[in-house]
């Protein structure tokens, strides 16, 4: 489930159990307007794959009530505590006879459904445990033919099991990460969805429109029929929080476009799932400058445990540690004010008593280094770092990876406008930057180079290759990076040519 009734928590123990189980409540009028859509085929029955708080029972019995309709409920949920929240949101006993307290995904219904509708769990991959991963992978295999990339996150094994249980002429409605779109399994997904089962509209959201704000994931609706696929689909983004325009439309069959809360058009189905079908209809230019034609991108470097490695001056001078072990550095990306990082913002930041030093030890063996690294790597043991799970694939395991100055950073996941950082100051980044090396070394090139990534067209085009997250922000991954459309006109005002190109 991807969102929450009310406000979610900020953090801790309560904001942890959420992520755990992955139960997010979904609002009252989001609700109601997905139902609205999958009973719009004169449906008796709305099934629902994750039922928790029971909030689409409850839109169901309201809207039923509205249109003079018996409408029965069925449905799974996992998790028999969220019912207590269903009971408590009015629904009574009667409504929830029709829930069975088993894993929908793994041990599905028998019966096919002409109206499901559904806030998945929203538990990333990683917390997953490895058995239930293997599972839903065998059941993924089974299904399409071959295994989705190991990120796909059960939401999206809900939405398959889901579609394998709908009805002829059924409807489904989802609500789910954008991720589902925009993932590196992505094109796969949509590409065996919209080749059997009809995409008729995707729901986007603005950030001041957002269902769940204080929930750091862009949400997204899916609205399919088990019919033959058409061409077209219709792509709506949401500009009002609270809208009754939403329930509106779904309820009407998506015919009812008066108002102004919502931003609809039709969309080649092709052209979506290149785009990515929560992302406005950006073309790119065919056979068009990319990043890769003048870069390559590397993450920054994961020490696995920063609360070791990543030093102040003053730490370093008092464990008297060796400048050779030492490399600057920078870990966070609201350290970086502005565009360019500088000798002299570095110096600021470790006056502010920022870490701005990463120890970076080689892989010689412990009794080789000097008395204090020696102390030190000694208290990393007693710290158990060598058991920690990304320290102790290395070998040994205090050996730091290693990277070649960057000429450029990019934050990796963040909200400003101006995301391509020009290292001045010889830092290496965390994983919070990605390292962007020009392939060639030449300051005029360099130059050329950053006038184009400081462009606000190709800051513009990073919604092409990012996966979206609330408040805008947008997350990309290196190889997604090197496929960043350039615009033309502006490399080649500047005259920047690939090096590729050079040898042709």
């Amino acid at each position: 489930m991807l969102s929450y009734q009310n406000k979610p928590p900020a953090g801790g123990y309560e904001r942890e159990i959420l992520r755990e189980k992955g139960q997010f409540w979904t609002p009252d009028w989001i609700a109601e307007a997905m139902v609205g859509y999958v009973i719009h085929n004169g449906c008796d029955t709305v099934f629902d794959p994750a039922v928790g708080a029971g909030v689409f029972f409850k839109a169901a019995k309201t809207l039923a009530r509205e249109i003079g309709r018996d409408l029965t409920l069925q449905g799974s949920e996992i998790d028999p505590q969220a019912l207590n929240l269903a009971t408590r949101n009015g629904l009574t006993a009667h409504d929830l006879a029709g829930v069975k307290i088993t894993d929908f995904v793994l041990n599905p219904p028998t019966g096919r459904f002409k109206a499901i509708v559904a806030n998945p769990p929203y538990i990333r991959h990683h917390r997953l445990p490895q058995q239930t991963k293997a599972e839903i992978k065998a059941f993924g295999v089974k299904l399409l033919g071959k295994a989705l990339d190991g990120r796909a996150g059960i939401h999206v094994y809900f939405l398959l099991r889901a579609l394998e249980l709908l009805d002829v002429n059924g409807r489904l409605a989802f609500i789910m990460p954008a991720d589902t779109c925009e993932g590196v399994f992505a094109p796969s997904l949509w590409g065996w969805i919209t080749q059997r089962y009809c995409l008729d509209a995707v729901v986007t959201f603005s950030s001041d429109a957002s269902p769940f704000p204080g929930v750091d994931t862009n949400p997204i609706i899916v609205l399919i029929r088990n019919a033959p696929p058409e061409e077209y689909f219709l792509w709506s983004k949401c500009t009002r929080h609270e809208t009754d325009q939403l329930k509106s439309w779904m309820r009407s069959g998506l015919t009812d476009t008066s108002g102004n809360d919502l931003l609809i058009e039709r969309r080649p189905l092709s052209e979506g799932i290149t785009t990515g079908l929560t992302r406005p209809a950006i073309q790119a230019e065919a056979n068009g400058p990319v990043l890769g034609d003048f870069v390559k991108v590397l993450r920054g470097i994961a020490t696995g445990a920063n609360e070791f490695f990543l030093l102040t001056r003053p730490q370093a001078d008092l464990l008297e540690l060796p400048d050779e072990f030492l490399r600057p550095t920078i870990a966070r990306t609201r350290d970086v004010v502005g565009d360019t990082i500088t000798p002299d913002m570095l110096r600021a930041l470790a006056k502010k008593g920022r870490p701005t030093l990463l120890l970076s030890p080689d892989g010689r063996p412990v009794h080789e280094f000097p008395t204090s690294v020696r102390k030190y790597l000694a208290h990393g043991e007693e710290m158990g770092l060598p058991e920690k799970p990304l320290i102790a694939q290395r070998r040994p395991w205090y050996k730091m990876e290693v990277r070649t100055v960057p000429s450029f950073l990019f934050a990796y996941l963040g909200r400003r406008n101006s995301r391509f950082i020009r290292n001045l100051a010889g830092v290496v980044p965390l994983t919070g930057f990605l390292c962007v090396y020009p392939l060639q070394d030449e300051s005029d090139y360099i130059d050329k180079l950053w006038h184009v990534l400081r462009h606000p067209l190709t800051t513009a085009n990073l919604t092409l290759v990012g996966k979206s997250y609330g408040g805008d922000a947008i997350k990309v991954e290196p190889r997604a990076l090197e496929r960043l459309p350039l615009p033309k006109p502006v490399v080649s005002d500047v005259g920047l040519v690939s090096p590729v190109q050079l040898l042709l």
